[in-house]
């Protein structure tokens, strides 16, 4: 068996699997910025959003910083994969971009 993996095949966001006579072209995780194999343990950088954590990319909870980043009144941060999201309290709603009483 000859190592395809050994040129380097394939793309920036990808890694290279060596088969029996081939090779295949994998998706590095999404917490990745290029990789070496399979996981967030394997990303050679982290996406913005995530940061290296006990050897492997891990979320930043941008909602439990220091510096609250929902600033409007009556606005909650959502965390989400990657990033985060404003949203109105309850009982609120977005009218133009501010929370109001529903």
């Amino acid at each position: 068996d000859l190592d395809e993996c050994a040129d380097s095949p394939c793309k920036d966001h990808q890694y290279c699997l060596n088969t029996d006579g081939s090779f295949s072209c994998k998706a590095c995780d999404a917490s990745c910025v290029g990789c070496t194999g399979e996981g967030s343990e394997k990303c050679k950088t982290c996406t913005s959003g995530y940061v290296r954590e006990d050897e492997k990319c891990t979320d930043i909870d941008e909602c439990n910083l220091p510096e609250k980043v929902c600033t409007k009144e009556n606005q909650d941060c959502v965390n989400t994969s990657g990033s985060y999201k404003c949203i109105c309290s309850e009982g609120f709603e977005d009218k133009d971009g501010t929370c109001v009483q529903t």
